[in-house]
């Protein structure tokens, strides 16, 4: 590979080789997949054609973001690019790869997993004995894992629309610290999460907003229903328009535990701007999700205050 040739690859935009790689870029942001991000604190210059990490410092061009994220040796990185593309190189634009040439999320592929779930034990410590979350949630989302070709656990997370049609997976890494954390098949639609639980709902009953699927799942253990929006920093206009269509369709009760930091406050308030009854919990000192403060009170014995 000569110079030319691998300023081509330099130059590819990072943009579309981050979504080639799974990851959903909003505004020029996403979410890390190097540490357990819950605020798109991943940043794309694109006048730099360069990402940027700032809480975990992870940080370069199209050709590291590739090395990073699959794990891969410069030069096996640099022929991904290449070839993942299938196109001539000097004629790549970003708007063909991003949306002409990305194929859609198939779910056939991956239905039968959700069939009959299997847990790992690095996924039930991590469920059952980590997050201390009800068998019946854990079931109830379908939780299931798998062990790629090196042996890695991950733990599969579906996303489904109302209907209880197959959208979209996030895929963790059940390895402490491992990178990358997150990884979404290609063309995975994680918006809204546990839309099915809609269909459970009584007039007059409460809906827990959560932040992140983790929240979902201790708000869920708690016995609420509850659905959950990605990231404070991701909060797509569909989403917007979906719980506006909620909002005038049902007449429940939408309550909500913003994180303890600002991101999480910000992300209360423009939900109520679309919900204008939703009501704020606070979380006591010390937690900083939800999820936090389900666990210190089940560690404890005690019961949840919101528990009826």
């Amino acid at each position: 590979m000569d110079r030319l040739e691998l300023q081509k690859l330099r130059d590819l935009p990072i943009e579309g080789v981050a979504e080639r790689l799974g990851l959903q870029v909003v505004r020029h942001k996403a979410l890390c997949p190097f540490h357990d991000d819950h605020h798109a604190s991943l940043s794309f210059s694109v006048r730099r054609n360069s990402y940027r990490c700032f809480v975990c410092g992870a940080s370069g061009g199209p050709i590291d973001l590739v090395m990073k994220y699959l794990g891969k040796p410069f030069l096996d990185a640099c022929r991904w690019l290449a070839d993942g593309a299938a196109i001539d190189i000097t004629s790549y634009r970003y708007n063909e790869i991003t949306t002409k040439e990305r194929p859609p999320f198939d779910a056939s592929r991956y239905e039968r997993f959700f069939e009959r779930p299997w847990l790992s034990d690095e996924a039930r410590r991590f469920l059952f004995d980590e997050r201390r979350l009800d068998p019946r949630v854990v079931r109830w989302c379908r939780l299931t894992s798998w062990r790629d070709k090196q042996g890695v656990p991950w733990l599969q997370t579906p996303y489904y629309d109302r209907e209880g049609k197959l959208i979209g997976i996030q895929n963790r890494n059940l390895v402490k610290g491992a990178t990358p954390r997150f990884r979404f098949p290609q063309g995975s639609r994680c918006s809204i999460y546990n839309l099915p639980v809609l269909n459970l709902l009584r007039p007059g009953e409460q809906l827990f907003i959560t932040e992140g699927c983790s929240d979902c799942w201790a708000m869920l253990s708690a016995g609420h229903k509850a659905i959950a929006i990605p990231s404070a920093t991701l909060l797509k206009r569909k989403d917007v328009e979906q719980l506006s269509i909620l909002n005038s369709q049902f007449s429940i009760k939408f309550e909500m535990f913003p994180d303890n930091d600002t991101p999480g406050e910000r992300l209360f308030l423009q939900l109520r701007e679309v919900l204008p009854s939703l009501v704020r919990h606070q979380l006591p000192p010390g937690c900083k999700d939800f999820s936090d403060y389900y666990l210190k009170l089940k560690i404890v014995n005690c019961p949840l205050s919101i528990v009826n």
